[in-house]
């Protein structure tokens, strides 16, 4: 079965937030009631993002910053095996997470899921996946690795959740920055797939030239399309 298609809309789900403002927060974000913060950290809000004529969200404080994925898509699509939200202990924050963490996100993100299986779940299941495919280290290995910080224990995704939905912090620009370095113009993931297309000699959209990277790259909030296809395959040497 294809992947479920992007919803083709110029505006998306979830709070608006009108006013910009800077919080000092001693204990958590306005916007994350369960988000660990610091004394000496800085949570401002930002609006929710619109899209661009080609799909990609637009982000005016981040403007290098363009999945065209939302949260909500990535988790209806299927993907992270039905864990990402899973209960978790933090070698991080040094506390564990409840099967609940995921009620802090809009409603909607979740409905017509199995929430047992396809966001809790504690067993990874490829066949949750759209390309039904594992994929993706352990959180043993990206904390280990330096990737995870406090305030967003789960990882990158959960890092998107929030600042898709206005929550602005200091450690965003390395955020954008990762996943620059995987999915964007220059992203190695992105242009990995597409080498591998372009030498396939199939289509932009076949779905069986590479599923563990379309789900990779699913996972930071990007779906290959034809124009970005179309402007990397002019590079790529044909072996």
């Amino acid at each position: 079965m294809a992947p479920k298609r992007l919803l083709n809309t110029s505006s998306i789900e979830g709070t608006s937030i009108k006013k910009r403002k800077v919080v000092k927060t001693g204990g958590a974000s306005p916007r994350t009631p369960s988000s660990p913060t610091t004394s000496s950290e800085t949570t401002s809000l930002a609006d929710v993002p619109k899209r661009d004529k080609h799909g990609k969200l637009v982000f005016t404080d981040f403007p290098d910053f363009k999945p065209n994925m939302t949260p909500k898509e990535v988790l209806q699509a299927g993907s992270f095996g039905g864990t990402y939200f899973r209960p978790i202990y933090s070698s991080i924050t040094g506390k564990k997470y409840s099967a609940d963490v995921y009620k802090e996100f809009p409603a909607d993100w979740f409905q017509g899921l199995n929430i047992k299986s396809q966001v809790t779940s504690a067993v990874y299941r490829s066949e949750v996946n759209t390309y039904k495919v594992k994929c993706g280290g352990s959180l043993e290995m990206w904390e280990s690795s330096g990737w995870i910080h406090k305030q967003d224990p789960y990882g990158w995704f959960h890092w998107y959740c929030r600042f898709f939905l206005g929550r602005r912090t200091e450690d965003d620009s390395r955020q954008v920055d990762r996943w620059k370095k995987c999915a964007g113009d220059k992203g190695r993931w992105r242009n990995n797939l597409i080498t591998k297309v372009v030498r396939s000699g199939c289509a932009y959209d076949n779905f069986g030239v590479s599923p563990v990277v379309r789900q990779t790259l699913q996972h930071w909030g990007y779906r290959l399309t034809k124009k970005d296809f179309d402007t990397y395959a002019k590079k790529v040497k044909v072996k």
